[in-house]
């Protein structure tokens, strides 16, 4: 079967269409046919061994020293089931199922062997584009706004990014809770999260977040251009600041009013993302979506720092599209 292999840290390159084996799912695992992977920021920062300040030892011990162990990429993914394991029970050949497969990753390619446990299944009318779209970005922020940020009704709510994968799933998430959001994004994508839900869209190039005078109940950065003591600064009394991007420094002192650290992948909150947007409560953001061969360009697009919402790319899909 064909995916992407990465055999070393490095650009764009060395995300290379090849034939490796075709997997077998295991005991308590299902085979999927992947129709649709996300290609993420974390796809990115693996890929070039871009890790947060204070990671890159660590990190490199744990996933490998010269390129990734696990040398195909990609843990947001949507698909078929194409066949089950040994002790597999309520999956069938061609159910439709997503999952966020963690650090096996493996999504960038035709066929993906994952636990059974970790499956979603697709509500009707979402598609798998949808799907492997809101992965990534929608379970960070729903954790991050809900869980670390106790998201009310009535609350301030800052989203810093809030073009991105994480930042427009946070703009609607915290707008379907209740809150009044301001966006901080380009003027280019200004339109887009007013869309999205943004009560007050801020173009941090004229208005740097330093000179704001409103505070906030929540504010989330999802750049990683917030410390601990700026982000601090524009808090309301009893207001939270949420680290989605932090160094190893920041999360370990995060603590009382902030908050840092990885997202679970919950199959609940997948389900409770995916209902929202059967039901028309939450739009996936895909501004593109490339063949397996054009991965390279997809990660350009993010190296470049021009990512809108979310990248997907279709293993089914053959050349340029």
């Amino acid at each position: 079967m064909r995916a992407v292999v990465v055999e070393r840290y490095g650009g764009p390159e060395v995300a290379r269409v090849t034939e490796v084996p075709r997997p077998e799912p295991g005991r308590g695992e299902v085979l999927v046919r992947v129709m649709a992977a996300a290609v993420t920021s974390g796809d990115a920062r693996l890929r070039a061994a871009r890790f947060p300040p204070g990671f890159g030892v660590l990190t490199r011990l744990a996933v490998g020293l010269r390129g990734p162990r696990c040398r195909v990429l990609g843990a947001a993914l949507s698909g078929t089931v194409e066949a089950t394991g040994a002790e597999v029970s309520g999956f069938a050949a061609g159910d439709a199922v997503c999952a966020m497969n963690g650090f096996r990753m493996r999504g960038h390619a035709e066929l993906v062997a994952v636990k059974a446990e970790r499956l979603a299944r697709l509500p009707a009318g979402v598609t798998h584009e949808q799907a492997a779209g809101i992965l990534f970005g929608g379970t960070t922020a729903l954790h991050y706004l809900r869980d670390k940020g106790r998201l009310r009704a009535g609350m301030r709510v800052l989203v810093n990014g809030a073009s991105g994968a994480v930042g427009t799933a946070a703009v609607q998430l915290a707008r379907h809770g209740g809150a009044t959001v301001t966006a901080v994004t380009s003027a280019a994508n200004a339109e887009l999260v007013a869309s999205l839900g943004a009560a007050e869209v801020i173009d941090y190039r004229l208005q740097p977040l330093d000179t704001l005078g409103e505070r906030f109940d929540i504010v989330l950065d999802t750049v990683g251009n917030l410390d601990l003591a700026s982000g601090r600064r524009l808090l309301a009394d009893g207001g939270r600041l949420l680290l989605a991007v932090a160094s190893l420094g920041q999360m370990l002192r995060a603590r009382g009013d902030a908050a840092a650290g990885p997202a679970p992948e919950r199959v609940a909150d997948i389900d409770e993302l995916l209902a929202l947007v059967a039901g028309g409560d939450l739009t996936v953001v895909v501004s593109r979506t490339f063949a397996l061969e054009e991965i390279a360009d997809a990660y350009r697009l993010i190296d470049g720092g021009h990512k809108v919402g979310n990248i997907v790319v279709l293993p089914g899909r053959h050349g340029t599209g």
